[in-house]
């Protein structure tokens, strides 16, 4: 069930949100939405990137590149 969150920001920071809504024809409380879900996942990657980093390192993988050239 959803719950209502209050959230207080600067009228600066509300009207951007608001200009945004209204050329993407879109609802605040959904893009408000869809930008904690982002915050969330990435903030989840992050620790998970944190936990495999030193795997990663013992195995030589250091950069993006070398991960995907050991995908293909």
């Amino acid at each position: 069930m959803d719950r209502p969150l209050t959230v207080r920001i600067s009228e600066d920071l509300r009207k951007k949100l608001q200009d945004i809504a209204e050329k993407e024809d879109a609802a605040v409380s959904d893009i408000v939405r869809e930008s904690i879900r982002k915050y969330i996942s990435l903030h989840r990657f992050k620790e998970l990137r944190a936990k495999v980093l030193p795997f990663a390192e013992a195995q030589g993988l250091l950069t993006d590149e070398d991960i995907f050239r050991e995908l293909e």
